[in-house]
């Protein structure tokens, strides 16, 4: 139970003020429309997770003198975060009448001086030293990357003692008085170009990789099927495939079936490998060989059945099959590759393999001695000794998921794909996660994030996931997330960013508290973007944030100055008086489609399934009458809007009514159009059924048709309902032209 939760009253103005001061949110609207205020509890279990002492009015106000002075007392910034091609400043503070030179040394070696520009902000006093503020000039042609701001501090009239700063480095020489102080600097791109290759606007497809099978899968999908996928809709015209995040899970069983609650967003999953595309098993014996290939009977049936996919059962297969394969070992220049993977990834792939290790060895982290659950603990250093070949096994998966995922983007773009392959990165990580005990200090303790209620989900949304530590993040030069965007843009030509507001504000809960008793927490916009739009111009990649829910129009403003587009969902846009919102007064830079991941497909939507769904789970707020005659009105609208545009006849069929709300789609500006696969094959139930956590197989669909057959990769080519909705797109994006 949260010691705060006695504490329900509206907070004081002190604490507000405090609370803002750390950038957490003492206002907000609700989805009715209406302005909402965090509890004093929720803002003081709020302020304890940032770190901040708030229990008592002495601590608010000995708490609100610290943040004040936070700033002087720190030579630089720990990092500058600026934009190329724009002229900014950076603060300098130092003792007052202290002397101080600046310079940026660029990543490629060459230093640049910076000149000094007029700065009329008044001395402060701070912890008995009187200090005073510089600016320098970052010039408008500083070159894209991560460089360094290094500031020299002379003395002048000020005493030795007064220099020594947060990031003051001490003199390399004792006679020396001059203190040299250094921060990281990123420069970022103003605004992120959409690739030639692209042209005006394109489109593409959606699925969850898991759920596209071939008759050689090992029952899930994996890629080799996304390889297979990607060619095929090569050829069909499309320029991308968006699939579901591929971030690791657990190592051993229960495996998480969410790709949204991974252990790390860095590395993937390696249920998605195919076994037998391992350049190694040409080499294997007849006995291993068969070994493999035994492994793969045991699961190798599930592939033609609609039932939830048991994750696993796939992993004891495929790992009983790795083993083997690992174990058989590799040739000198394999060798030599595996290990250059291994320097390149660094620090970050040596500790998520040992979590793996231990995980396999002691189970999931919450039941591990308590000597363990430090990472930099002597106990552990032994452990990984102990554990270096189960530790070489994990690396290995990754560098072999990764050189499959490098053929499969391959395959995309020589298909004629324009972006190829479209990662997905989920919002967080699981608290008992490698990353969460790998770098714990990079997140808040005592409270998860997740989302207050909204039309959808009235109850509020908690995803038990721990939110990244702003503070932490500054310190680092944003390490983690620079080090996990450069992974997963590593073979994607595009990325969704899953609820991109994230990247300005988080709903943080505190433990113990309900989800409609958060309060938003806010992150440094500018910085946190322009490190993801950073690596994503080094990948030559686009960038699709999901802003969907409640978002400010300002934020969507700013993503879209900066080149990221935004997701429209047909359902979702509306008029004012409730109408579905005309095509062409959607956005252009925003990926559009019909429907996502958290509705049924089409065809289940348009019978409402979202509402029968969501009765029989208990997760309605209101009348379920009045709910099913929102759905009918919402429908009717729909369909008299097709037929205003011409797109629909009298008594269609469901796949009529499916292509026309495609064609509606294609008919906007957008930049990007996406098609659901579930509806090119008919599918009716919905991936995921948001609020749920056992009550619904979530994640665990394979695709299927309308009848419910499967419906396997091999079989897409010939599949008459999936041609058909294809070929509309394509014709309707011509006519378009």
């Amino acid at each position: 139970m949260n010691e705060f939760n006695d504490d329900q009253l509206p907070a004081s103005e002190s604490l507000k003020h405090l609370a803002e001061a750390y950038g957490v949110s003492t206002e907000y609207w609700d989805y009715h429309g209406n302005l909402a205020s965090p509890s004093s509890a929720t803002l003081k279990a709020v302020l304890a997770a940032l770190g901040v002492r708030a229990r008592t009015d002495e601590e608010i106000e000995q708490s609100l003198r610290g943040v004040e002075d936070a700033p002087w007392r720190q030579t630089l910034a720990p990092t500058v975060v600026t934009r190329g091609g724009v002229e900014s400043t950076v603060p300098v503070y130092v003792p007052d009448g202290a002397k101080v030179r600046v310079r940026v040394e660029l990543e490629d070696g060459e230093v640049r001086e910076l000149t000094q520009t007029e700065d009329w902000t008044v001395p402060r006093e701070v912890d008995g030293v009187k200090r005073g503020r510089a600016s320098f000039i970052l010039g408008s042609d500083l070159p894209l990357g991560w460089h360094r701001i290094v500031a020299e501090v002379s003395p002048g009239s000020a005493d030795q003692a007064a220099l020594q700063g947060a990031h003051a480095a001490p003199p390399a020489d004792a006679d020396s008085e001059t203190v040299t102080v250094a921060s990281a600097l990123a420069v970022t791109p103003n605004h992120l170009d959409l690739p030639k290759a692209l042209g005006d606007r394109g489109w593409g497809v959606m699925t969850q990789l898991y759920s596209i099978r071939s008759r050689a899968s090992w029952g899930t999908g994996d890629t080799d099927d996304l390889t297979e996928l990607v060619s095929f809709l090569g050829d069909q015209g499309a320029d991308f495939l968006l699939i579901n995040p591929l971030h690791a899970a657990e190592p051993v069983a229960p495996m998480t079936p969410s790709p949204y609650l991974p252990v790390t967003r860095r590395f993937v999953n390696p249920l998605y490998i195919r076994p037998e595309n391992i350049p190694e098993v040409a080499r294997l014996s007849g006995p291993k060989r068969s070994l493999v290939q035994w492994a793969f009977e045991e699961v190798k049936d599930s592939d033609l059945s609609a039932e939830p996919i048991d994750r696993d059962a796939v992993w004891k297969a495929k790992r009983e099959a790795l083993e083997v394969i690992f174990a058989a070992g590799r040739s000198y220049s394999r060798q030599r590759d595996f290990e250059r993977f291994r320097a390149e990834q660094g620090e970050g792939l040596e500790r998520f393999a040992l979590w793996s290790a231990l995980v396999e060895k002691h189970g999931p982290l919450e039941t591990w001695p308590a000597t363990l659950r430090e990472a930099d603990s002597a106990y552990v250093a032994n452990e990984a000794h102990l554990l270096a070949e189960r530790i070489d096994f994990f690396a290995w998966l990754q560098w072999i998921v990764d050189e499959q995922l490098a053929r499969a983007q391959a395959e995309a773009l020589a298909s004629g794909m324009a972006l190829g392959v479209m990662d997905d990165l989920a919002v967080g990580v699981h608290s008992q996660g490698a990353d969460v005990w790998s770098n714990p200090e990079a997140f808040a303790s005592g409270v998860t994030v997740g989302a207050p209620p909204d039309m959808y989900n009235q109850q509020g949304q908690n995803w038990s996931q721990p939110p990244w530590n702003p503070e932490y993040l500054a310190r680092t030069a944003y390490a983690p997330l620079r080090d996990m965007a450069r992974t997963v843009l590593r073979h994607a030509g595009a990325l969704r960013v899953d609820h991109v507001i994230g990247l300005f504000r988080l709903w943080w809960i505190p433990e113990g508290m309900g989800a409609d008793h958060g309060a938003y927490v806010r992150y440094d916009h500018e910085a946190m973007l322009g490190v993801v739009l950073l690596e994503a111009h080094r990948a030559g990649a686009v960038v699709i944030g999901e802003d969907l829910g409640t978002v400010e129009p300002w934020a969507r403003d700013y993503l879209a100055s900066r080149g990221v587009l935004g997701t429209s969902v047909l359902w979702f846009e509306k008029q004012h008086d409730g109408w579905p919102l005309q095509p062409q007064d959607y956005r252009r830079l925003a990926l559009s489609t019909v429907s996502t991941h958290d509705l049924p497909p089409t065809a289940g939507y348009l019978a409402d399934e979202h509402v029968e769904l969501r009765e029989r789970l208990g997760l309605l707020t209101e009348p379920v009458e009045q709910v099913r005659t929102e759905a009918r009105i919402e429908r009717d609208r729909m369909t008299a809007r097709l037929r205003e545009h011409g797109l629909l006849g009298d008594s269609p069929t469901e796949r009529q009514v499916v292509e026309a709300l495609h064609r509606y789609v294609v008919r906007t500006p957008s930049v990007l159009v996406g098609i659901a696969l579930v509806d090119g094959v008919g599918e009716r139930r919905a991936q995921n059924q948001p609020g749920t956590d056992q009550e619904y197989p979530n994640w665990r669909i394979p695709l299927a048709d309308g009848a419910g057959e499967v419906v396997l990769v091999d079989d897409l080519p010939g599949n008459t309902r999936l041609g058909s909705l294809l070929s509309a797109v394509r014709e309707e994006m011509t006519s378009q032209d």
